[in-house]
């Protein structure tokens, strides 16, 4: 069974893959499908991984927005083809980066056990 930890190096992985490509812009996010699901995927990724982490870990840091993120995770993996690409840029804009800040935080704060 994967622990806290090993979830939220999941997070910050996919948060290097989203970094790579929307590196390129939103035009190029816009024109290019192969980027969208890419980043779309990734996203995903995030929302199960913090979905997944403890209650004790999530009641331990409350500021990172974790129901908001598996919110998201649940949006873009019900309603695939009705995912607004705006909502989606806007969280690549303007929450990974935070996010990421926050988990390596969280990561830093962890007791030696969980290495």
């Amino acid at each position: 069974m994967r622990g806290d930890e090993e979830r939220l190096r999941d997070v910050l992985e996919a948060i290097e893959r989203i970094e790579k490509y929307s590196a390129r812009g939103r035009s190029a996010f816009e024109s290019d499908e192969l980027i969208q699901n890419w980043i779309i995927h990734h996203l995903q990724i995030i929302g199960e991984a913090c979905r997944s982490v403890s209650g004790k870990l999530q009641h331990r840091f409350p500021d990172i927005p974790w129901p908001k993120i598996a919110g998201m995770r649940n949006i873009l993996v019900h309603q695939y083809f009705g995912i607004d690409k705006d909502a989606v840029w806007a969280v690549v804009e303007n929450e990974i980066r935070p996010l990421r800040d926050q988990i390596e935080k969280v990561l830093r704060g962890l007791p030696d056990a969980e290495d």
